[in-house]
């Protein structure tokens, strides 16, 4: 069984794979000085009698990746860890390649082999928008080629900066609000927090897919994924499809190219 680990800023989401099948999947809190030992004793406890026959991870935080080295350096199975020098088979047509994080790689690596094929047998191009800590709406080419995105702040990341430098607003709760028009402070923050990220996705989908069209001739699918994807996404008139577990998918068919072309996997 293949376990996959997304370290995010936010969260840490864990997936369990008995090939293409997802078995199992955990979000926990990240906590960014947790130790080798502390990340094995989480790990253990949720995968309990499960047999882990490999590991894929990525991390978007610098300051935990020792630990997580650490623990994969002593793990008895394969494992890679995705980073510069790791192939994924993602092309990056961007002008610094190491500037990309790993995140955002193996999710346009699952984007494009789950949405870019069409029935036909031809390819499409994908835009994926990522709701987390950051909102990321990138654009993968019709050949699986990872060509750049838009990064703005994410939902709650704007709730605490808005509770925290207004001094007559307060932290609320996330939910879609039944009215654009907030008839108090908190369904005014709500409206301005949830449909005013839609808005900010459509104008930014809406603009990135105009230059796919204009550049390859053909729409793109249009992909939400992230754990704040539930809240934000059906709000959006220009998502069409959902799947929660892209970024997981990808680091499971980033192990699995690793492993089909013969070489060692890359250790950590």
């Amino acid at each position: 069984m293949l376990l996959t680990v997304d370290v995010g800023n936010s969260q840490t989401v864990l997936a369990t794979f008995d090939g293409a099948r997802r078995v199992g999947c955990w979000r926990v809190t990240t906590a960014p000085r947790a130790t080798a030992d502390e990340l094995g004793m989480l790990w253990r406890g949720l995968l309990r009698d499960a047999v882990v026959t490999g590991v894929c991870a990525c991390s978007t935080v610098p300051a935990l990746l020792p630990a997580l080295r650490q623990l994969l350096d002593s793990l008895d199975v394969p494992v890679v860890l995705i980073g510069p020098g790791v192939r994924t088979g993602v092309p990056l047509h961007v002008d610094n390649p190491r500037e990309v994080g790993a995140d955002r790689v193996v999710t346009a690596l699952a984007a494009h082999e789950l949405f870019g094929r069409d029935p036909g047998g031809g390819s499409r191009p994908v835009v994926v928008v990522d709701f987390g800590t950051s909102t990321n709406v990138d654009a993968v080419g019709p050949d699986g080629q990872f060509l750049g995105g838009a990064l703005a702040p994410g939902v709650e990341v704007s709730l605490e900066a808005l509770a925290t430098r207004a001094a007559q607003l307060r932290s609320v709760e996330l939910t879609v609000p039944a009215h654009a028009i907030g008839k108090n402070t908190v369904a005014a923050l709500q409206s301005g927090l949830v449909l005013g990220f839609a808005g900010l996705v459509d104008g930014l989908v809406s603009r990135i897919a105009a230059e796919l069209v204009a550049q390859f001739g053909a729409a793109p699918v249009v992909v939400a994924t992230g754990g704040l994807a539930p809240l934000v996404a059906g709000s959006c008139r220009t998502i069409g499809e959902r799947e929660p577990d892209l970024t997981v998918q990808g680091l499971r068919l980033a192990f699995e190219r690793q492993q089909g072309a013969g070489r060692r996997p890359a250790s950590p």
